[in-house]
């Protein structure tokens, strides 16, 4: 710009989206704005550089409707002599395909390195090429110049919950009785603000929080790494799970705020807090959960990032099958296949004292009204995995009874 700041912009948009009808015209526009700022959230602040380490990112926009598309990111430094600004290449979607967007962006920048022309054919043969189902691959030939053609390798996981979930990014800035305190915040859909300087660390911790509500899903504002034209976003009275960069902490802090989780990744502590985290779990079953994680993070054999995630959502999932496992059997079946959950029915059922209080608390939030919705829709049950970790529970159960 003509003072000397720097304002991000979109330089090539693949593919090109023609004859929109009103309604998309005008929504592909506001998402045509929005990019630049999610992929720059810091732009103002840019110089050019002669070094800078690619780093991966993401952001979710959230559509007037409520549904949401995903921004992955790659900002690299593309190659050549002295001073000069890194790039973003960025894909839009409306999956959580971290894994597999992830490889997609690691061949963008290898190509990049050699020169722009070579990521369009690669592109067009994404897009000719079907997207893979859950569970299945897809194979793409490339040419590049110099190596020749290439063999690409496209996977889905058959269960998505923990793509692109790095657990180990979250265990290794904060402690597991931190951990809990956020998770319970997490699950009675308060107000969460995190804070770290780097833009992969804020996003990295932020998708590993929401991970952890699985097989519930964040309903509200969730922005991994907040604009800096945005930053009011922490007055809203609404919940929220935001990442904001550290540089903004003062200006934050000075936000009439209402009462909010803030958290520092960077020191690994909580800034300020409500004052009933302790509480809002049963105390049995979040010492079961301390006592697991802290195995996990104390554990000598090192563990793959894998190996961390699948523990870790373990111990979660397991409080989610023990406190609402039971969801299923208080859906009443009409003879149009249509169900009604029976809540007061549910909430009796359960025997432990602090248990209940805890679940009368949470079948008021959004995320479990939106997941017993769906389970009305179906005698399927959604979540694969969910329901097959509720069948082992009382299999366990079953079998310590009759054994």
């Amino acid at each position: 710009m003509s003072d000397g700041h720097y304002e991000p912009k979109i330089t090539y948009q693949f593919p090109k989206r023609e004859n929109l009808l009103k309604g998309q015209k005008e929504e592909e526009e506001r998402l045509l704005q929005a990019i630049p700022l999610f992929c720059f959230p810091d732009g103002n602040n840019w110089a050019p550089v002669t070094e800078f380490t690619s780093e991966t990112f993401s952001f979710v926009l959230t559509n007037v409707d409520g549904s949401r598309k995903i921004g992955y990111c790659r900002r690299l430094l593309p190659s050549g002599r002295g001073v000069r600004l890194p790039e973003v290449f960025c894909i839009i979607s409306c999956l959580g395909c971290f894994g597999l967007f992830s490889k997609i962006l690691d061949e963008v920048e290898k190509r990049r390195q050699i020169s722009m022309a070579v990521i369009y054919p690669f592109m067009q043969g994404l897009r000719e090429s079907p997207f893979p189902a859950p569970g299945k691959t897809v194979t793409i030939k490339s040419f590049i110049p110099e190596s020749g053609t290439e063999i690409i390798e496209l996977t889905r996981p058959v269960d998505a919950h923990l793509e692109h979930v790095e657990f180990q990014a979250l265990l290794q800035r904060l402690s597991p009785h931190l951990i809990l305190h956020i998770f319970a915040s997490a699950v009675l859909e308060r107000r969460l603000i995190f804070l770290a300087e780097e833009l992969s660390v804020l996003s990295q911790c932020i998708h590993a929080v929401a991970a952890l509500l699985y097989p519930f899903t964040w309903a509200h504002t969730y922005i991994p790494v907040v604009p800096e034209c945005l930053l009011d976003t922490v007055c809203c009275p609404t919940p929220f799970m935001v990442g904001i960069q550290m540089r903004h902490l003062e200006r934050v802090l000075d936000q009439p705020m209402e009462e909010a989780l803030i958290v520092d990744l960077c020191e690994g502590k909580i800034l300020r807090a409500v004052g009933d985290e302790e509480e809002i779990l049963p105390i049995k079953l979040q010492n079961e959960m301390l006592t697991s994680l802290n195995r996990h993070n104390n554990n000598n054999n090192v563990h793959t990032s894998e190996q961390v995630n699948t523990l870790v959502s373990e111990t979660f999932v397991q409080f989610f099958v023990r406190m609402v496992g039971h969801y299923a059997s208080h859906i009443k079946w009409s003879k149009n296949s249509s169900g009604t959950f029976q809540e007061r029915a549910f909430c009796k059922a359960i025997t432990s004292k602090t248990n209940r209080k805890f679940v009368k608390k949470f079948v008021k939030t959004n995320m479990f009204s939106l997941f017993i919705e769906e389970a009305e829709k179906s005698r399927i049950p959604q979540e694969a995995y969910f329901q097959q970790k509720i069948t082992e529970y009382h299999e366990q159960k079953k079998h310590r009874r009759d054994s």
